[in-house]
Order: structure tokens, then C-alpha cells, then sequence
């Protein structure tokens, strides 16, 4: 095949969706990356159907204009509620983002999983169709109420994120979980913090590799790997580009642009 030098557009409802971008620029070091985040209208979570997919075509839109040759919906509300849509209106591969249920319920002993999401996600008809593949597993469903703000507000370590951790986290342990799937991309920034709740033999999950050896297999076998040397990544943002700076531990440059 041959090699193709346009950029992986990237886009998320804020900055968790650099979770993401990580774990593809760590597996594709020589790819270029275009990362939008979406953060004045984040979280994506709470908004309707029709408003999600209008953002995602929006952001789609957005990226193309920049010559994009595959998208990666690193948004879980964004992929469940809008990635049909679409794959139905672009004429570019999209790569989506989707609560790792399956290797939980696959490796989990006491067949009772805990998943911490958005509204949006555990609402959508496609996280319900998934679901309903494992009936013999007690999923635990749990709203991450105001984590994604408080993340986007560059408090992962307020103690109003710890109270909250706190209070979503607890019942599914004395559910006796022992998997916990994050369902938002935004979500794997609060390891550290959720470590320090759950008990050692409980696993968390996260869908950032499974998203970069996606991203891998498309550009493999109908796209064509980049043949340029490594390449400076691109990050826009519409609002706060401080906060996307800090996430990224301010080794790369942001720029704030309305769109």
C-alpha cells in the first residue's frame, strides 16, 4: 500500500479525549495528529441526541477542512449517540470510542462489573444493545455527575472530585465488583485518584490502546501508514487553552480557536 501523509483528526466534547490521542501517538509515533477539543460545549453528556450529532458533524467538518484522512471519535457520548450519522454523511473512516465491557465481563470472577459514565453513554441505544449480550453479568451502571466539569476545569484533585469519586465508587464495591470500565475519555485522567479508593484487586479498564490498534488495522489495510519523520502534533481548543496546556503538561503548543 502506499503511504499517506495526512494527518489523524481527533476530536472530543474538552480535553479527555488526549487520553486517547496518547495512545495513539505513542503506537504511531510518525503519524501526524490533529486534536480538537471541543471544550466550550463539553460535556457532551447531558446534552440531546440531535445536539451531539450536530457537534460531532461540526467537528467532523472542522478536521476535514484540514485534510484528514481518518477520524477518531475519542468521545463516548459522541461515538454511542452520533458515530452512524457519521460514517452515513463523510466519506472517511471513522474510528469510534465505546466502553470496554467485553474484556471486563470476559475476566471477571464475580461476574459483577461496575461502569462509570456519562448520561449520554449509559442512555444511548447502542450502549444498551451491548449490554444485552451479557445477561449471566451484573453490570453496575453509575453517571459520572460533574466529573467531566470538574476535569475540564483543571480540578482532578479538588476535594469535590474526591467526594465524588467517593460517592459513585463505594456501592460498587460493596456490590462487590471486580472490574471497573471507564466509560468517558475524559475518565482515565482520574486513575490516580480512583487508586486511592477502590480496594487492589479490582481492575480498571480504559478504551485507549483497543482505540490505537484500531487506529492501526484502518490505516494498514485502507489508508497507508504516514513515510514522514515524527511530526509536531496539533491541538485546538474554543475555550480555557490553559487547562488543555496543563493536561498535556505544557509540551506542546494549543491553539484557541473558535469553531
Amino acid at each position: 500500500m502506499n503511504s499517506n501523509n495526512q494527518p489523524i483528526g481527533i476530536f472530543d466534547s474538552g480535553i479527555g479525549g488526549t487520553s486517547i490521542w496518547s495512545a495513539i501517538h505513542q503506537l504511531l509515533p510518525n503519524e501526524k495528529t490533529i486534536y480538537l477539543a471541543d471544550s466550550k460545549n463539553a460535556p457532551y453528556g447531558q446534552k440531546s441526541k440531535e445536539e451531539i450529532i450536530a457537534l460531532s458533524m461540526k467537528n467532523t467538518e472542522f478536521l476535514l477542512e484540514m485534510n484528514c484522512k481518518l477520524i477518531v471519535v475519542a468521545c463516548n457520548t459522541a461515538t454511542t449517540n452520533a458515530i452512524q450519522e457519521l460514517r452515513y454523511k463523510y466519506d472517511v473512516p471513522f474510528i469510534g470510542i465505546e466502553p470496554a465491557i467485553k474484556p471486563a465481563v470476559t475476566n471477571s470472577k464475580t461476574q459483577i462489573i461496575g461502569i462509570l459514565a456519562t448520561q449520554g453513554t449509559l442512555n444511548s441505544e447502542l450502549f444498551h444493545k451491548t449490554i444485552a449480550k451479557y445477561q449471566d453479568t451484573q453490570i453496575i451502571e453509575q453517571v459520572g455527575h460533574g466529573l467531566v466539569q470538574l476535569i475540564e476545569n483543571g480540578e482532578i484533585n479538588s476535594p469535590e472530585m474526591t467526594q465524588l469519586l467517593h460517592s459513585y465508587l463505594t456501592p460498587m464495591i460493596e456490590a462487590n465488583i471486580d472490574y471497573l470500565v471507564l466509560g468517558c475519555s475524559h475518565f482515565p485522567y482520574l486513575i490516580p485518584q480512583i487508586k486511592k479508593i477502590l480496594p487492589e484487586h479490582i481492575q480498571i479498564i480504559d478504551s485507549g490502546q483497543a482505540v490505537a490498534k484500531q487506529t492501526q488495522k484502518i490505516l494498514a489495510e485502507r489508508i497507508g501508514f504516514s513515510s514522514a519523520e515524527k511530526t509536531e502534533p496539533i491541538f485546538y481548543t474554543n475555550i480555557n487553552s490553559k487547562v488543555l496546556k496543563e493536561i498535556l503538561e505544557n509540551k506542546y503548543t494549543v491553539t484557541e480557536k473558535d469553531f
